[in-house]
């Protein structure tokens, strides 16, 4: 092993035997609370919620809930949010914010500008030196030791504003990014900087054979994408052919389930895959061990978590919040129940409603999953179709039919009392044996389901298209890319727009 591969190794080592002699606790994240309100208690935003008042309650963390309001992004960007995009300094921040990351959006929807403080740069670049020691634990080769890190992001550069500079969170992180660390991560500026796509990915594959590569990092629809045009390339068995040190795949953004029997058709060998929740707004959570069922939340990484119980009584059918200030603490959740998160951070969000739906396996170390968004569920009569009830599904059919099924859609039809979905797969398979299956494993697996299925709700519908008809949508509205996700329920936007495309293509 090269030096700089004893060195890697040896960090790993000590770092994850800190991390796992000193887990974060519930005090801490109340910690990061306090510090975040005394920070900004001079700030437009503190002065307007009377922070120093907070702060000299004996509970502070009730005062902070009862005085400051549930925010969703248009709300908190009509309110505050523009102020600081303007260059006004001291609105939700000491001082002026410099970066704003333009979210992806979900398919259909404008980016959202998200402000990226300092503070959480520096918690990025912390927390990514701590999720690699969980390298320590998966035994790898000492050849994996001295590879390279490939990560398939957003454009690296950044779009310089009157008042600020803008463009992909990758690309305010790049600029951060030590210079010692660029031999070590690929795909290097250059092409790191490419917007196009198309033109990104060809790139990628004509460097392939130059690298090697021991790590994968990025959504898995664009990762696996990648893959496979290297493979096709040059005409390997596996990508294990060309880079015989990937070990090890990160992925984040989407569910992993749905691409796996893609990502092991292009493999020669064991990929060790790690979860992630991280986002424009911050560095959430992740797989401490290959071994556990989720993602351990960062309670110390200058985020504070709440959480709002997903169920009826504090969300109406459209997925709005009832109550617009009531959620609960950490020390307050139960294991296998769905919340949606809150979170207060160092870059001037304050009780911002992320969309994500997440549960926890263990309310003790704070394992957790996403198993949803507030707004990506069917509830036309009841029948409360979460997207984690969907993700299984899906999971389902692809093992009863040995089928690869890896982009998909469903959305409601109110006319028609219906749902109706749309699979993307290659494979030779009838669709409505599929939608039979379908129909009945979300009947066993959610009993409301069953029960409008056999009174109010329509019998669905479904309809197949080759994989590649939801990537050209994907393009046809601009949303084609490593940071792009398609969205598996579909709003009416988004329905509208996806079934004017596949009028235009002749598909429906």
């Amino acid at each position: 092993m090269q030096l700089r591969g004893k060195l890697i190794k040896k960090t790993t080592e000590i770092t994850y035997n800190r991390q796992t002699n000193n887990s974060p606790k519930f005090m801490d994240n109340l910690d990061c609370l306090s510090k975040l309100v005394y920070q900004s208690q001079a700030t437009a935003f503190g002065k307007t919620y009377d922070f120093p008042a907070i702060l000299n309650q004996e509970d502070f963390v009730a005062s902070f809930q009862k005085k400051v309001p549930l925010f969703d992004y248009n709300t908190f960007h009509d309110q505050w949010l523009a102020r600081s995009l303007n260059g006004e300094p001291n609105v939700i921040l000491p001082g002026k914010i410099n970066h704003f990351a333009l979210t992806s959006g979900t398919t259909g929807a404008p980016s959202k500008k998200i402000p990226v403080s300092h503070e959480m740069i520096k918690y990025f670049q912390k927390t990514s030196v701590r999720q690699l020691s969980t390298l320590h634990e998966l035994n790898l080769s000492a050849s994996f030791y001295n590879a390279q890190i490939l990560v398939v992001g957003g454009s690296s550069k950044l779009v310089k504003m009157p008042t600020h500079y803008e463009g992909d969170l990758s690309g305010i992180l790049k600029k951060y990014t030590t210079v010692l660390a660029a031999p070590f991560t690929k795909p290097g500026r250059k092409i790191a900087g490419i917007k196009n796509w198309n033109e990104k990915l060809e790139k990628m594959v004509e460097k392939a054979p130059e690298w090697n590569i021991g790590i994968m990092a990025g959504v898995p629809s664009w990762c696996i994408m990648l893959i496979e045009k290297i493979v096709e390339r040059y005409q390997l068995n596996s990508i294990h052919d060309i880079w015989p040190n990937f070990e090890v795949y990160v992925h984040g953004g989407v569910f992993m389930t749905p691409y796996l029997s893609r990502f092991e058709k292009i493999t020669g060998k064991k990929v060790h895959l790690l979860d992630t929740y991280l986002a424009s707004e911050g560095y959430f959570a992740y797989q401490f061990s290959s071994s556990d069922k989720g993602m351990k939340l960062l309670l110390d990484n200058g985020i504070f978590f709440e959480f709002i119980p997903f169920d009826e009584q504090h969300f109406d059918p459209q997925g709005n919040i009832i109550d617009p200030h009531k959620a609960l603490l950490l020390n307050q959740v139960e294991a296998n129940k769905p919340y949606a998160m809150v979170i207060t951070t160092n870059s001037g969000l304050y009780r911002y409603v992320l969309g994500d739906v997440i549960q926890f396996y263990n309310v003790e170390t704070y394992e957790m999953r996403i198993t949803g968004r507030i707004k990506q569920f069917m509830s036309l009569v009841g029948e409360h179709i979460s997207l984690d009830n969907i993700n299984v599904g899906i999971e389902y059919l692809c093992h009863k039919y040995n089928i690869n099924i890896s982009e998909f859609c469903v959305y409601a039809n109110p006319k028609e009392m219906r749902h109706e979905w749309f699979i993307g797969t290659n494979d030779e398979v009838n669709p409505e044996e599929l939608l039979k299956e379908l129909d009945q494993h979300l009947a066993i697996n959610n009993d409301d389901y069953a029960s409008v299925r056999k009174y109010t709700l329509n019998h669905p519908t479904i309809k197949k298209y080759p994989t590649e008809v939801f990537y050209d949508f994907m393009k046809s509205i601009g949303k084609f890319g490593s940071q792009s996700k398609f969205p598996r329920v579909l709003n009416k936007h988004q329905e509208e727009q996806w079934l004017n495309f596949l009028k235009e293509q002749g598909l429906f």
